[in-house]
This record gives structure tokens, C-alpha cells and sequence, in this order.
């Protein structure tokens, strides 16, 4: 597809039924590709994991499906709705993002309870906005589902790390969003800590209720049963994408990092887990 069409109709390119759809995307900054011609469709019901090295890309993908960064070329479709034609600030409230650059924005001295509840309006703070009963308890409903229940009246800055990403992934879930992006959930976690939260994003996984979920992560070992898709990316691009089970395979992941890999899946009581050695 050339730049002319891109440019002509970009809608006509794009499915605008799908959840997320990047056609041709590439971005660019300070002369550097981030992306290089990226295309990827997400549609209802599915789990992705975007999985890759450090610097592959997979942050700035889900940037860009965050309407938080906007590519140099190409088009995104995102719920619906083309990035460049519509109010972002009125479909943000849509996504629901967990990363550690929103966790560094928020308050350490924000009760957790409070971390979680200002997400109903995009705040990262308390300030002049009034919450009634029925956000307090969903925010205390989402901590309890998350293992939380005990940590609302404490502060956020007094939290381990397996607690501030259990806690920010519940805030994520405040709005009730259509779509969760999930970056790197699992980082700096102990095993423990790990396999806790990746048995609770399996029974997320599993609900037929849970938005569409995009899981960003460098392990295979991290991705919870139940999630139905990968992309996996390198340098910027796609080195391929689809249903897991076909595409995660030790071909492709030795082409996503560079070094001879061997990928096998074993089949556990909560459903398939993943785990690779060099060859």
C-alpha cells in the first residue's frame, strides 16, 4: 500500500470493527525509527502479548494504542475511531494503561484506594473531583479481586512491587475500559510475586466480560494461560503475528532475538504455559 492511498482515504484502509488496527505505521524520532512499517489488527474478545527484546518497539505500539503517541506515517484505528479524527481526551476514558511511567506519575502519598478511584477521571490525584460510594466500592472490589483488599487505606508509596503493579492494574480496570494495555507487568518481580500475577491475569483472561487485553513482556514464561495471540517484534518491526499457538514457535523466536532459541509449551491445570532455553 503506498503513502498516496494512505493519504487519500485513510479510512478506507482501515477496520474500523476491529478493537485496534495499525496499518503501515512507522514512527520516527531524532532521525531514529522506532517502528518500521508496523501492521497489526486486534479484534473483539482476543488476549495479545507483544513480546521482544529491549528496544524492539513494543512500548511505543502500545503508545500509539493508547492515543498517547501519534505515528510518522501510517494510520491507527483505535475503538472505532481514527487517530487524527477524533478527541482523544474522549477516548482515553475507553483504554485502561498500566505501565511504570504512570505509576511514577502518581502520588506516594496517595491512599491506594484513591490511586485506583481517580482513574474514573484521568487524574493522577486527588483534587476538587467528588467520588460517591458506588466508586469507592468498585475501587475496593477491584483491589479484593487483585489480592488487595487489605491495602486500601495505605499509601501508594509504602507498596512492594508486586503490590504497585496488582494496584495499578486494578486502576486500570476503574473506567471499566474496552481495552487494557498492560506494559511489562511482570518487571522486577520475584517468582513468587510473578506467578501470582500471572495466574490472576489468567482468570482475567479467561472472563468473557474482560476487555480486549494487550500483555507487553520479554519472557515467554510470563505469558498467562488463556491469552489467544502474540506479535512478536524486533528492531522496530513485525517478525510475525497471529494465533499463539502457530506463531510462537522456536523459528520465530530465534528471529526475534537474534540467538538460537527453542520455545516449548507445557500443559499445566489453568491451561499452557510457555518457556524457552538457547539451543
Amino acid at each position: 500500500m503506498t503513502t498516496d492511498a494512505l493519504s487519500a482515504d485513510p479510512d478506507s484502509v482501515l477496520d474500523l470493527d476491529s478493537v485496534l488496527d495499525l496499518v503501515d505505521v512507522s514512527v520516527v524520532r531524532e532521525g531514529r525509527k522506532l517502528l518500521d512499517a508496523v501492521n497489526w489488527t486486534v479484534g473483539e474478545g482476543e488476549r495479545w502479548v507483544l513480546l521482544g527484546p529491549n528496544g524492539a518497539g513494543k512500548t511505543t505500539v502500545l503508545n500509539i494504542a493508547a492515543t498517547s503517541l501519534f505515528p510518522t506515517a501510517g494510520v491507527v484505528g483505535v475503538l472505532g475511531e481514527r487517530l487524527g479524527a477524533v478527541d482523544v481526551f474522549e477516548l482515553r476514558p475507553r483504554i485502561g494503561y498500566s505501565s511504570a511511567a504512570v505509576a511514577e506519575r502518581l502520588p506516594r502519598g496517595e491512599t491506594v484506594r484513591d490511586v485506583v478511584m481517580t482513574a474514573s477521571y484521568g487524574m493522577v490525584g486527588r483534587w476538587r473531583e467528588r467520588y460517591d460510594q458506588a466508586d469507592a466500592q468498585r475501587a475496593d472490589d477491584l483491589l479484593a479481586w487483585w489480592g488487595m483488599a487489605e491495602f486500601g487505606g495505605r499509601t501508594f508509596g509504602t507498596l512492594s512491587e508486586g503490590e504497585r503493579k496488582r494496584a495499578l492494574i486494578a486502576r486500570a480496570l476503574m473506567a471499566d475500559p474496552e481495552l487494557l494495555l498492560l506494559d511489562e507487568p511482570a518487571a522486577g518481580l520475584d517468582l513468587g510475586g510473578r506467578e501470582d500475577l500471572v495466574r490472576r491475569l489468567s482468570r482475567l483472561a479467561g472472563d468473557p466480560y474482560a476487555p480486549v487485553t494487550v500483555l507487553v513482556t520479554h519472557h515467554v514464561e510470563e505469558i498467562p494461560p488463556g491469552f489467544s495471540h502474540i506479535m512478536l517484534v524486533r528492531a522496530g518491526a513485525v517478525v510475525a503475528a497471529g494465533p499463539i499457538d502457530g506463531t510462537l514457535t522456536s523459528e520465530n523466536l530465534t528471529a526475534t532475538f537474534g540467538l538460537p532459541l527453542n520455545v516449548e509449551k507445557y500443559a499445566t491445570a489453568a491451561g499452557d504455559r510457555w518457556y524457552a532455553r538457547a539451543v
